[in-house]
């Protein structure tokens, strides 16, 4: 990084369940952020199709519950295929606005299609897919949902804007994983999460002062009147509103807060690295 970087961090609702539109939204939030000059944008973990919540996703351990396998069903017809046409989009809104977009997605291999995984995409503003890190060991419920990652993907890339990787929410608790990005000189550290709890916090000024690096960690924001009415598991939904409040924040090497932490709404953080 030899000149300041302009950076976004996107706390938004993604269109629940529903990929085509959520990319609309996503598309729509990049425009935004690159016309405020931002060069790179990034948003939170799984947020297409969406995050599934621990409020229904443990539902998923009754196997033989028909409104588990749809809801499961649901969730792997809206994720993302790599290759494939939704991971092309990402590329090509990359590359209409000249941004580095990294995207918190549920990913779905056409080569093993029993398995879904917890991953995020960097694209390079020519549309590119210039990484791809699929979260290591899936925390608590989500090992209900998604299959184990590998190491492929754990690294910083260099880049124009300065040396780019990151790591999904607990697996940030992996001090091997994060040694990794370490010893690849990473400088802007993303930190993607659905972790909206106050000690999140305490973690991310830990991974600022001890990797020296600029952290950059969009959380989801989620609400149960946003799910589709017809969502086979909406039961688990009843007398509930804030699924995820969010907590994202830009911090700098130092460990201060140069944007946020947001929480209870939606909002697009800025900040000159």
């Amino acid at each position: 990084m030899d000149r300041p970087v302009v950076v976004a961090c996107v706390q938004a609702e993604p269109a629940i369940l529903d990929r085509e539109a959520t990319l609309d939204k996503l598309a729509a939030l990049t425009a935004d952020a690159a016309g405020r000059g931002a060069q790179l944008v990034v948003f939170p973990e799984a947020f297409v199709p969406a995050y599934p919540s621990s409020i229904w996703a443990k539902a998923l351990a009754g196997w033989a519950d028909p409104r588990a396998k749809e809801a499961f069903a649901l969730l792997a017809r809206e994720s993302v295929a790599v290759p494939g046409p939704a991971a092309d989009r990402l590329g090509e809104i990359a590359r209409e606005h000249g941004v580095w977009l990294v995207t918190g997605v549920n990913e779905f291999d056409p080569a093993r299609p029993g398995t879904l995984y917890n991953a995020l995409l960097y694209h390079a503003p020519d549309g590119s897919l210039a990484l791809r890190h699929r979260k290591l060991v899936p925390t608590n419920h989500e090992r209900l949902v998604w299959g184990q990652g590998d190491g492929s993907g754990l690294r910083a890339i260099e880049t124009p804007i300065g040396r780019l990787g990151g790591l999904i929410c607990w697996e940030n608790y992996m001090p091997l994983a994060r040694f990794a990005l370490y010893e690849s000189g990473v400088e802007i550290y993303v930190a993607s999460t659905a972790d909206d709890s106050d000690a999140w916090q305490s973690t991310l000024v830990h991974i600022a002062r001890e990797s020296r690096a600029f952290v950059v960690a969009p959380c989801h924001f989620q609400r149960a009147s946003s799910y589709p009415d017809d969502f086979p598991l909406a039961e688990a939904l009843e007398g509930r509103d804030l699924l995820g409040r969010g907590g994202s924040a830009i911090l700098a090497p130092d460990g201060s807060y140069l944007a946020g932490p947001l929480y209870d709404e939606e909002g697009i953080l800025y900040a000159e690295l």
